[in-house]
């Protein structure tokens, strides 16, 4: 009995023993769950958690899920790399999504890249002038809102720049200060350094000898210059090109948009010039004459059932060639107003790939600078191009007579393995008269 009740005695506290045990494990076990739970929540989260043991997650591990690397983007089909102009974003600055990041220049525009998120740029991949082809790393951004202001600049006061002029600011005053003491000193001084110059006529000799400025300067050109220079010399070493003349007697139409251009400035809030009138007579002489209208590839014609004439446009980059499409259905004031878009376009950067896609047909307006007469280069792979000039006074025979009148050479270059010359001269005789008697337009003849 005695030896029972010492065995439980015994078993009773191995009982108690374990129990407390037991105890001081779980409580370890559920305080390490505890700390470890808030921070796998952490780590999901992408936030910096306020609990007191969560400083074993470091920030870095967390900005690392919400960077993100943005590629350069598909300009065009044709087109596989570009250079990279200008950054109108630095490292350090924040960008709203679809805010403009950078620029650049293929061989056709200026493409702008949009930032597709908001966030803090972080890292650039490439510098201003250097080539970037498309799909490759392009800047890194760290995701999130716009910091607020206290902590939006703290980047330009980490540089060292500031603090190193000061110092070469207060060196300079102090330096000022002791020779401004000994006035008489620098008197005295002033014969000595006029000794001085008896060693340097020698040098300078030469240099009184040069005259005028001989300097060069270098500068590399940009890709929509390469360009053109490269599609023109293919034009001329694929196209047998040939030039046929005509002059055009603008009376008519000069004194059609004499009585009313007012009015159309008033009604439709467009000028009203002589371009409409060439390309809708170009559209009439294009569909009259398919030949005109079509172009070679490989041992096929290939013909176009619409129009879509590219108008010459000169930008401070080179010359660009944005297309009016379907000419054939458009009005005087209709081709007015698509030539007045895509020129502010082309001249403020903003003309896109699709705007200079296609062309079947190109008209370039030299006169606007005052040529009296050249023979333009075909815009391949089109076939060929009409080029107007400068409307000068001439006396020319009228039934018989000689008057004065505003006239105006035209040129058609053309392919001549396509367009004969009946065809050539035909197109040329055909928007003389059209030009020279706008009525003809209204009536269909």
């Amino acid at each position: 009995m005695q030896s029972s009740r010492i065995a439980m005695r015994s078993l009773s506290g191995s009982t108690r023993r374990f129990t407390a045990a037991s105890m001081v494990r779980g409580l370890r076990q559920a305080r390490n769950l505890h700390v470890q739970a808030p921070a796998a929540m952490y780590m999901r989260s992408d936030r910096l958690s306020q609990h007191p043991l969560s400083f074993g997650v470091s920030r870095t591990q967390v900005r690392h899920y919400a960077d993100k690397v943005i590629k350069v983007p598909q300009m065009a089909e044709s087109i596989s790399e570009g250079t990279l102009k200008q950054w109108v974003k630095q490292v350090g600055e924040f960008v709203q999504q679809d805010e403009e990041v950078a620029t650049i220049e293929t061989d056709k525009v200026d493409v702008t890249v949009n930032s597709p998120a908001s966030g803090t740029i972080i890292e650039v991949y490439a510098q201003e002038e250097d080539n970037v082809a498309v799909g490759a790393d392009f800047f890194k951004l760290e995701l999130g809102d716009a910091p607020k202001e206290g902590a939006a600049k703290p980047a330009p006061k980490e540089e060292p720049k500031p603090a190193e002029e000061k110092p070469v600011a207060e060196e300079k005053p102090a330096a000022q200060e002791k020779p401004a003491e000994p006035t008489p000193a620098p008197a005295a001084a002033a014969p000595t350094p006029a000794a001085a110059p008896s060693s340097t006529p020698a040098p300078e000799e030469p240099a009184k000898k040069t005259l005028g400025n001989r300097t060069e300067n270098r500068v590399k050109m940009n890709r929509m210059r390469a360009r053109i220079a490269e599609r023109l010399k293919q034009s001329q070493e694929t196209a047998a090109a040939l030039t046929t003349f005509n002059e055009i007697d603008m009376t008519n139409l000069m004194n059609l948009r004499k009585e009313y251009k007012d009015a159309v400035v008033k009604k439709h809030g467009v000028k009203f010039g002589f371009m409409s009138a060439f390309v809708k007579a170009s559209a009439v002489c294009l569909e009259e004459l398919p030949a005109v209208n079509a172009y070679i590839e490989e041992n096929e014609i290939v013909y176009h059932d619409y129009v879509d004439i590219s108008v010459a446009v000169s930008t401070p980059k080179g010359l660009v060639t944005p297309v009016l499409r379907n000419v054939e259905d458009m009005s005087f004031i209709d081709i007015e107003k698509n030539i007045a878009g895509l020129s502010t376009k082309a001249r403020d950067n903003k003309i896109t790939i699709e705007d200079l896609t296609g062309g079947t047909f190109t008209i370039s307006n030299g006169g606007v600078f005052g040529s009296l007469m050249g023979t333009p280069i075909i815009n391949m792979p089109q076939t060929a191009i009409l080029g107007m000039h400068a409307i000068k006074e001439r006396p020319v025979a009228v039934n018989g007579k000689v008057e004065i009148r505003p006239m105006m050479y035209v040129a058609l270059t053309y392919d001549h393995r396509l367009v004969d010359g009946r065809e050539a001269v035909t197109f040329l005789v055909r928007l003389k008269e059209m030009v020279e008697d706008p009525r003809r337009f209204l009536l269909g003849v």
